[in-house]
């Protein structure tokens, strides 16, 4: 998945999501080609099932 089909799921913003990832709390993208990230699609919704189940804490924007 790439990043704008993520926001629409997770509504965060652009640079909250990039802290997340850094951090450690998002999952990490993987490099498609040097300009092009994605998020492999099952880790997304593991993510949006942790912060439904309040295993993450959500910061909407």
């Amino acid at each position: 998945m790439r990043l704008p089909q993520i926001l629409t799921l997770i509504p965060v913003g652009k640079s909250t999501w990039w802290a997340k990832v850094k951090s450690g709390e998002y999952p990490q993208p993987v490099k498609l080609s040097e300009r092009v990230t994605a998020w492999k699609t099952a880790d997304i919704y593991a993510l949006i099932e942790k912060i439904n189940t309040g295993a993450i804490e959500q910061d909407l924007v």
